[in-house]
């Protein structure tokens, strides 16, 4: 099994009225629910553009915390969906399905495999 990361970008999204986005997240919502059924799914979330940005830089021994970056370019993440699943043609599946049902553009990664277990965040 692999995990594969489903993201769009905030700029792909096209305008869409209150109604038209209630729509989009009913059959969004659908989907998850699918997703968890069928065993694939492993996190699902949007980014709260409203919440506090930081950055952390540990390059000189202790991390330094500072405000931002802030929205300026094109590289916004603007949602995200992590999945589990056999193989690539089963990523590809996954991702049109969740490219319908937004209405805009996904990108899919596949994460590296790690190597032992210990690489593994939360197990060890």
């Amino acid at each position: 099994m692999a995990q594969y990361l489903i993201a769009f970008q905030e700029e792909w999204v096209p305008d869409h009225t209150a109604e038209e986005l209630q729509k989009k997240a009913d059959t969004v919502r659908d989907l998850v629910a699918e997703m968890k059924a069928a065993g694939v799914l492993i996190f699902t979330g949007g980014l709260d553009d409203a919440a506090p940005v930081f950055s952390v830089d540990a390059s000189s021994g202790t991390p330094l915390f500072t405000d931002g970056p802030y929205v300026e370019s094109k590289e916004h993440l603007g949602g995200l969906a992590v999945v589990e699943v056999a193989d690539e043609a089963a990523a590809r599946l996954w991702a049109g399905r969740i490219a319908t049902a937004c209405g805009w553009p996904q990108e899919v990664h596949r994460f590296r495999a790690p190597r032992n277990r210990q690489e593994t965040v939360g197990q060890g």
